[in-house]
């Protein structure tokens, strides 16, 4: 699966999920870490289980491997690590506190093809 199509199908999961302030970040340029970084939140610590969930069982239906989950237990800041996309699902508040959009400000945004239905 290409990382497009991986960042797509990411952030179609999070969208059903009513995962709030859905965007991706084109990492080739400012990190090694990831070529692509998703991020969303949830309004719950619940909420952001669920949207971690809905991740790895699209990846699942696709025979995707996730790499690495950490932050489940708690559902304050879970990581979805799909080796080239990272998924960071915040809790709403931990979303404004570690501002990961501001820290990686030079990453330029990745147009996604979520909410357009009704």
């Amino acid at each position: 699966m290409e990382n497009k199509e991986i960042i797509q199908v990411a952030a179609e999961a999070c969208d059903d999920v009513r995962a709030e302030d859905i965007i991706a970040l084109d990492m080739n340029q400012v990190s090694l870490v990831a070529d692509y970084f998703l991020i969303c939140h949830g309004n719950t610590e619940r909420q952001v289980q669920a949207i971690a969930r809905s991740i790895k069982n699209a990846m699942d239906e696709r025979n995707y491997t996730i790499k690495r989950m950490e932050g489940m237990e708690h559902g304050r800041w879970v990581l979805v690590d799909t080796g080239d996309v990272v998924c960071h699902i915040f809790h709403k508040d931990e979303r404004s506190y570690y501002n990961l959009e501001r820290l990686w400000g030079d990453a330029a945004r990745v147009e996604l093809n979520i909410g357009q239905e009704g």
